[in-house]
């Protein structure tokens, strides 16, 4: 059915070269039009991959013939047309995946290259550049697993409390009372977004472990979020209960300058400190439309 395969009228009885090459697309017409040419010079079989236009979808088709003009009764050329449109969409999905892949490992081999050489300019020790690395890329990984499920999965994204829940899970103690509250409304949180937040939350729950609520048996950390204006999320953390606090002189550090630039580049937000009395309260002010990205 080679009329039904190029959207040709049956009523057509002569099907030149000229009379196809109307649906060929044009990004492939001066290809097939000197391919065709070859073949009536060069002798042996040919083969050619092209795409057609029927209507407004596209459709590919493979010629398979005998050049040479061999077989040519009263010139008429003979040959087949195989419809491999289901192939090649195939080919060009796993194109795309192989593409897609390949972004994402170089993505997240810069991101360890950065977070080592940041790490290393930090840390005094070997055993402490370790130790902050291993954490902050296990915090990654957390995070990733919430939003990429198992082969066979569909993955909608996480939950933000969720989210939130698994980062903080390995600074609450289980022999004690619980001293870590998360109550955020349901929002999903994109992949590329999760990532970008898992840092900024590890960052805030390293340093309430070393210096602030998380850092004493007494303390307490609770997150909750307000979501009520259209595109603006505003996550609050409020520690109490641990030792005074102090505001830094300059927020210059490592940790720092990643908080700030994930909020503000990935996020589309900002981050803003309270160094109260009581304990830090840090508002995350983030972008609805980004964080689901």
């Amino acid at each position: 059915m080679a009329y039904d395969l190029w959207d040709v009228p049956k009523v057509v009885q002569n099907l030149s070269f000229e009379v196809l090459s109307q649906n060929i697309h044009p990004a492939d017409l001066e290809r097939v039009s000197s391919a065709f040419s070859a073949t009536r010079a060069v002798l042996g079989s040919y083969e050619i991959d092209f795409r057609v236009l029927v209507g407004s979808d596209i459709r590919w088709i493979s010629a398979r013939g005998q050049g040479g003009d061999a077989d040519i009764t009263d010139r008429i050329m003979f040959g087949i047309f195989l419809d491999v449109t289901q192939r090649k969409q195939a080919e060009e999905s796993s194109d795309l995946l192989a593409g897609e892949m390949s972004h994402r490992v170089k993505n997240l081999l810069q991101l360890a290259t950065n977070l080592t050489e940041m790490t290393s300019r930090s840390a005094i020790t070997k055993e402490d550049m370790v130790r902050e690395l291993t954490h902050r890329l296990t915090a990654l990984g957390r995070a990733h697993n919430l939003v990429r499920p198992e082969p066979g999965q569909q993955s909608e994204g996480a939950l933000l409390g969720d989210l939130l829940s698994v980062l903080l899970a390995p600074y609450d103690e289980s022999d004690a009372s619980v001293r870590i509250r998360v109550s955020v409304p349901k929002i999903r949180v994109g992949e590329a977004s999760s990532t970008s937040l898992a840092l900024v939350i590890h960052e805030l729950a390293t340093n309430s472990a070393k210096y602030g609520a998380l850092s004493a048996a007494s303390g307490t950390l609770d997150v909750s979020c307000n979501a009520d204006d259209d595109d603006t999320i505003i996550v609050t953390w409020a520690e109490r209960g641990g030792p005074p606090v102090v505001a830094p002189v300059t927020l210059s550090g490592f940790g720092s300058k990643l908080i700030h630039r994930s909020m503000s580049t990935q996020l589309g937000g900002s981050i803003a400190f309270d160094w109260s009395e009581a304990g830090l309260v840090a508002s995350l002010r983030m972008s609805k439309s980004r964080l689901i990205l």
